[in-house]
Protein backbone atom coordinates (compact mmCIF):
# COMPACT_ATOMS: atom_id res chain seq x y z
CA UNK A 1 0.00 0.00 0.00
CA UNK A 2 1.29 3.20 -0.75
CA UNK A 3 1.77 6.08 1.07
CA UNK A 4 0.03 9.63 0.17
CA UNK A 5 2.89 12.34 -1.41
CA UNK A 6 1.62 14.68 0.75
CA UNK A 7 3.07 12.46 3.89
CA UNK A 8 6.03 11.59 1.66
CA UNK A 9 6.55 15.42 1.08
CA UNK A 10 6.05 16.39 5.13
CA UNK A 11 8.70 13.54 6.05
CA UNK A 12 11.39 14.33 3.72
CA UNK A 13 10.97 18.36 3.28
CA UNK A 14 9.40 18.94 6.45
CA UNK A 15 11.28 17.19 9.07
CA UNK A 16 14.80 16.81 10.51
CA UNK A 17 14.55 13.05 10.21
CA UNK A 18 13.22 13.31 6.59
CA UNK A 19 16.31 15.49 5.73
CA UNK A 20 18.84 13.21 7.63
CA UNK A 21 17.78 10.46 5.60
CA UNK A 22 17.36 12.30 2.39
CA UNK A 23 20.97 13.55 2.86
CA UNK A 24 22.26 10.18 3.95
CA UNK A 25 20.24 7.96 1.20
CA UNK A 26 21.64 10.87 -1.62
CA UNK A 27 25.01 10.56 -0.71
CA UNK A 28 25.28 6.94 -1.53
CA UNK A 29 23.60 7.65 -4.87
CA UNK A 30 25.97 10.11 -5.75
CA UNK A 31 29.26 8.23 -4.62
CA UNK A 32 27.34 4.88 -6.53
CA UNK A 33 26.66 7.58 -9.81
CA UNK A 34 29.15 10.67 -9.67
CA UNK A 35 27.60 11.99 -12.89
CA UNK A 36 25.12 11.56 -15.94
CA UNK A 37 26.12 14.54 -17.89
CA UNK A 38 23.79 13.96 -21.13
CA UNK A 39 21.87 11.06 -19.66
CA UNK A 40 18.07 10.28 -19.00
CA UNK A 41 17.64 9.90 -15.34
CA UNK A 42 14.25 8.93 -13.85
CA UNK A 43 12.77 7.96 -10.64
CA UNK A 44 9.86 5.83 -9.94
CA UNK A 45 7.66 6.08 -6.73
CA UNK A 46 9.05 9.37 -4.17
CA UNK A 47 12.47 9.19 -5.83
CA UNK A 48 13.06 12.81 -6.33
CA UNK A 49 14.49 14.25 -3.21
CA UNK A 50 17.59 11.77 -4.83
CA UNK A 51 17.24 13.10 -8.23
CA UNK A 52 18.24 17.01 -7.43
CA UNK A 53 22.26 16.00 -8.15
CA UNK A 54 21.14 15.54 -11.64
CA UNK A 55 19.48 18.15 -12.84
CA UNK A 56 22.28 20.55 -13.73
CA UNK A 57 24.16 18.08 -16.01
CA UNK A 58 21.97 15.45 -17.38
CA UNK A 59 19.87 15.54 -21.05
CA UNK A 60 16.67 14.99 -18.82
CA UNK A 61 15.62 14.51 -15.23
CA UNK A 62 11.77 13.13 -15.30
CA UNK A 63 10.01 11.89 -11.89
CA UNK A 64 7.52 8.90 -11.93
CA UNK A 65 4.92 8.66 -9.41
CA UNK A 66 2.61 6.24 -9.07
CA UNK A 67 -1.54 7.12 -9.09
CA UNK A 68 -2.09 5.55 -5.93
CA UNK A 69 -0.07 7.45 -4.33
CA UNK A 70 -0.29 10.86 -5.70
CA UNK A 71 1.70 13.48 -7.63
CA UNK A 72 3.45 16.76 -6.61
CA UNK A 73 5.18 19.40 -8.63
CA UNK A 74 8.71 19.15 -8.30
CA UNK A 75 11.50 20.78 -8.13
CA UNK A 76 10.32 23.74 -6.71
CA UNK A 77 11.11 27.03 -8.29
CA UNK A 78 11.61 25.01 -11.94
CA UNK A 79 9.78 23.48 -14.29
CA UNK A 80 7.75 20.73 -13.49
CA UNK A 81 9.71 17.30 -14.10
CA UNK A 82 7.28 14.76 -12.22
CA UNK A 83 3.87 13.41 -13.97
CA UNK A 84 1.67 11.24 -12.39
CA UNK A 85 1.58 7.46 -14.20
CA UNK A 86 0.09 3.59 -13.75
CA UNK A 87 2.42 0.93 -12.27
CA UNK A 88 2.59 -1.02 -15.62
CA UNK A 89 2.29 1.74 -17.81
CA UNK A 90 4.99 4.82 -17.80
CA UNK A 91 4.61 7.52 -20.44
CA UNK A 92 8.15 6.60 -21.37
CA UNK A 93 9.68 4.81 -24.44
CA UNK A 94 11.30 1.60 -24.52
CA UNK A 95 14.99 1.86 -24.20
CA UNK A 96 15.18 5.59 -23.47
CA UNK A 97 16.33 5.66 -19.85
CA UNK A 98 19.73 5.57 -18.82
CA UNK A 99 19.86 5.66 -15.06
CA UNK A 100 16.54 4.82 -13.18
CA UNK A 101 16.27 5.17 -9.28
CA UNK A 102 13.42 3.65 -7.54
CA UNK A 103 12.85 4.54 -3.96
CA UNK A 104 9.28 3.66 -1.78
CA UNK A 105 7.92 2.62 -5.70
CA UNK A 106 9.03 -1.29 -4.74
CA UNK A 107 8.20 -2.24 -1.73
CA UNK A 108 4.39 -0.71 -1.41
CA UNK A 109 3.26 -2.11 -4.90
CA UNK A 110 0.68 -4.90 -5.03
CA UNK A 111 2.08 -5.16 -8.35
CA UNK A 112 5.68 -5.96 -8.23
CA UNK A 113 5.92 -7.82 -11.44
CA UNK A 114 4.26 -4.97 -13.34
CA UNK A 115 6.31 -2.65 -11.89
CA UNK A 116 9.96 -4.51 -13.06
CA UNK A 117 8.44 -5.18 -15.89
CA UNK A 118 8.37 -1.38 -16.65
CA UNK A 119 11.64 -1.12 -15.33
CA UNK A 120 13.24 -3.88 -17.10
CA UNK A 121 11.14 -1.99 -21.07
CA UNK A 122 12.37 1.63 -20.09
CA UNK A 123 15.97 1.35 -19.28
CA UNK A 124 18.54 1.41 -22.88
CA UNK A 125 20.92 -1.56 -23.20
CA UNK A 126 23.53 -1.23 -20.39
CA UNK A 127 21.48 0.69 -18.56
CA UNK A 128 21.85 1.21 -14.71
CA UNK A 129 18.95 0.43 -12.05
CA UNK A 130 19.38 1.49 -8.14
CA UNK A 131 16.29 -0.35 -6.17
CA UNK A 132 16.07 0.80 -2.29
CA UNK A 133 14.21 -0.83 -0.07
CA UNK A 134 13.77 -1.01 3.63
CA UNK A 135 15.98 -3.37 5.37
CA UNK A 136 14.37 -6.16 7.27
CA UNK A 137 17.58 -6.30 9.39
CA UNK A 138 17.49 -2.48 10.23
CA UNK A 139 15.64 -0.43 13.09
CA UNK A 140 14.01 1.89 9.99
CA UNK A 141 12.01 -1.04 8.69
CA UNK A 142 10.35 -1.76 12.43
CA UNK A 143 8.57 1.48 13.17
CA UNK A 144 5.67 2.94 11.25
CA UNK A 145 6.90 6.46 12.13
CA UNK A 146 8.53 7.12 9.15
CA UNK A 147 7.80 5.47 5.14
CA UNK A 148 9.85 2.75 5.51
CA UNK A 149 8.25 0.88 7.95
CA UNK A 150 5.16 0.89 5.44
CA UNK A 151 5.41 -2.27 2.69
CA UNK A 152 8.02 -5.21 2.44
CA UNK A 153 11.28 -5.12 3.66
CA UNK A 154 13.94 -7.39 1.61
CA UNK A 155 17.12 -7.98 2.57
CA UNK A 156 19.80 -8.11 0.18
CA UNK A 157 19.67 -11.75 -1.41
CA UNK A 158 16.06 -11.60 -1.76
CA UNK A 159 16.00 -8.29 -3.44
CA UNK A 160 18.87 -9.71 -5.97
CA UNK A 161 17.10 -12.86 -6.11
CA UNK A 162 13.55 -11.36 -7.60
CA UNK A 163 16.04 -8.48 -9.82
CA UNK A 164 17.24 -11.98 -11.26
CA UNK A 165 14.12 -13.18 -11.87
CA UNK A 166 13.32 -10.20 -14.00
CA UNK A 167 16.18 -10.75 -16.26
CA UNK A 168 18.65 -7.80 -14.53
CA UNK A 169 22.16 -8.52 -13.28
CA UNK A 170 23.12 -7.13 -9.99
CA UNK A 171 25.89 -5.34 -9.67
CA UNK A 172 26.63 -5.05 -6.11
CA UNK A 173 24.44 -4.27 -2.75
CA UNK A 174 25.18 -1.39 -0.32
CA UNK A 175 23.83 -0.49 3.02
CA UNK A 176 22.89 3.16 4.18
CA UNK A 177 20.87 5.33 6.63
CA UNK A 178 22.67 4.06 9.72
CA UNK A 179 21.25 6.51 12.28
CA UNK A 180 18.27 5.62 14.00
CA UNK A 181 15.08 6.78 13.38
CA UNK A 182 14.28 8.90 16.08
CA UNK A 183 13.14 12.58 16.17
CA UNK A 184 15.30 12.95 19.59
CA UNK A 185 17.91 15.82 19.29
CA UNK A 186 21.00 14.15 20.44
CA UNK A 187 20.48 11.55 17.47
CA UNK A 188 19.40 13.99 14.89
CA UNK A 189 22.45 16.09 15.64
CA UNK A 190 25.33 12.80 15.90
CA UNK A 191 23.31 11.28 12.67
CA UNK A 192 26.47 12.33 10.45
CA UNK A 193 29.23 11.06 12.79
CA UNK A 194 27.12 7.70 13.12
CA UNK A 195 26.17 7.49 9.15
CA UNK A 196 30.11 7.83 8.87
CA UNK A 197 30.99 4.85 11.18
CA UNK A 198 27.98 3.01 9.97
CA UNK A 199 29.84 2.63 6.58
CA UNK A 200 33.30 1.45 8.16
CA UNK A 201 31.31 -1.11 9.82
CA UNK A 202 28.20 -2.02 7.33
CA UNK A 203 29.26 -6.17 7.49
CA UNK A 204 28.22 -5.96 11.38
CA UNK A 205 25.93 -3.13 11.94
CA UNK A 206 22.93 -2.79 9.66
CA UNK A 207 21.86 -0.28 7.74
CA UNK A 208 18.33 1.16 7.16
CA UNK A 209 18.21 0.58 3.97
CA UNK A 210 19.71 -1.65 0.99
CA UNK A 211 20.73 -0.38 -1.97
CA UNK A 212 21.24 -2.46 -4.91
CA UNK A 213 22.19 -1.50 -7.90
CA UNK A 214 21.61 -3.83 -11.04
CA UNK A 215 21.96 -3.56 -15.20
CA UNK A 216 20.39 -4.21 -18.50
CA UNK A 217 22.42 -6.81 -20.41
CA UNK A 218 20.90 -7.33 -23.71
CA UNK A 219 22.56 -10.33 -25.62
CA UNK A 220 22.82 -10.17 -29.83
CA UNK A 221 20.92 -12.56 -31.20
CA UNK A 222 22.68 -15.50 -32.81
CA UNK A 223 22.66 -15.53 -36.20
CA UNK A 224 21.19 -18.94 -38.13
CA UNK A 225 23.25 -22.04 -38.90
CA UNK A 226 23.47 -23.73 -42.52
CA UNK A 227 20.48 -24.93 -43.08
CA UNK A 228 19.80 -29.02 -43.32
CA UNK A 229 18.79 -29.63 -46.57
CA UNK A 230 20.91 -27.66 -49.56
CA UNK A 231 18.74 -27.15 -52.01
CA UNK A 232 21.51 -27.62 -55.32
CA UNK A 233 23.83 -30.21 -53.69
CA UNK A 234 27.02 -30.89 -56.04
CA UNK A 235 26.71 -34.31 -57.73
CA UNK A 236 30.72 -35.42 -57.80
CA UNK A 237 29.72 -38.11 -60.14
CA UNK A 238 27.46 -36.84 -61.89
CA UNK A 239 28.06 -37.97 -65.65
CA UNK A 240 28.89 -41.34 -64.82
CA UNK A 241 28.06 -44.35 -66.70
CA UNK A 242 26.00 -46.74 -64.17
CA UNK A 243 27.66 -50.24 -63.12
CA UNK A 244 26.79 -53.09 -64.78
CA UNK A 245 24.79 -55.68 -63.57
CA UNK A 246 26.41 -58.57 -60.99
CA UNK A 247 25.06 -62.30 -62.85
CA UNK A 248 23.18 -64.01 -61.03
CA UNK A 249 22.88 -66.57 -58.63
CA UNK A 250 22.35 -69.47 -60.96
CA UNK A 251 24.47 -68.44 -63.88
CA UNK A 252 27.69 -68.64 -61.27
CA UNK A 253 26.57 -72.33 -60.52
CA UNK A 254 26.89 -73.11 -64.33
CA UNK A 255 30.35 -72.20 -64.47
CA UNK A 256 31.64 -74.15 -61.88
Amino acid sequence: MYLDVLDLRNFYYRTQLGRVAQRAIRDKVVEIWPEAKGQTVAGFGFAVPLLRPYLAEARRVIGLMPGPQGVMPWPAGMENVSVLTEEGAWPLETGMVDKLVVLHGLEPSDNQADVLDECWRVLGPGGRALFIVPNRSGLWARTERTPFGFGRPYSANQLEAQLRRHSFVPERAVPALFAPPSHRRFWLRTSGIIESAGRRLAPWFAGGVVIVEVSKQVYAPRKPGLKAAVRRPLRALEGATQPAALPSPRYCRNLR
